[in-house]
């Protein structure tokens, strides 16, 4: 991800598809500035953070999948998510990009867990979790926001399984 992907950024969080796991209308241009900006700092810090997805036919930039360190119910969580645009939903990207970055933080990162929160009633979201082989460990609320959490090990199978 880099600074220059703003506009593309802005097409995808402008959807009210993809803004629903989000339980709000829209971010505006500042917003994902500032976005960017956090990722860009955690990516320093940490060594990792979201990927922009790029179509490789194309070029097209169709949204963003990487891994987040966040506190979850106190404890620290390295979490795999991502956004889409939705005219590129179900057509098995989210999927590739889950288990590409889920491999990444296993064999090169060799982080011990990773986890996923998914909004509650995002099936297409839970499915993905559960074809890269996560498990569902339970329901948590963050943030006023109800989610299904996930769960993987590196110890699991952490080939793509797709």
């Amino acid at each position: 991800m880099q600074k220059s992907d703003i506009e593309d950024f802005v097409r995808i969080f402008a959807d009210p598809k993809v803004m629903a796991s989000f339980d709000v209308a829209s971010f505006d241009r500042g917003q994902l500035e500032q976005w960017i900006q956090r990722n860009l700092i955690h990516q320093n810090k940490f060594g990792y953070g979201l990927f922009s997805v790029v179509l490789k036919i194309n070029g097209l930039l169709v949204g963003n999948c990487g891994l987040q360190r966040m506190e979850i119910g106190g404890v620290q969580a390295v979490e795999l998510g991502y956004e889409f645009r939705s005219d590129y939903w179900n057509q098995g990207y989210a999927t590739e990009a889950a288990a590409t970055v889920r491999d990444f933080a296993f064999h090169q990162l060799h982080l011990p867990r990773l986890t996923s929160l998914v909004r509650i009633g995002n099936f297409g979201a839970m499915r993905v979790s559960e074809k890269i082989g996560m498990t569902r460990i339970g329901d948590i609320t963050r943030k006023n926001q109800h989610y299904w959490q996930y769960s993987i090990d590196r110890n699991q199978r952490t080939t793509n399984p797709v």
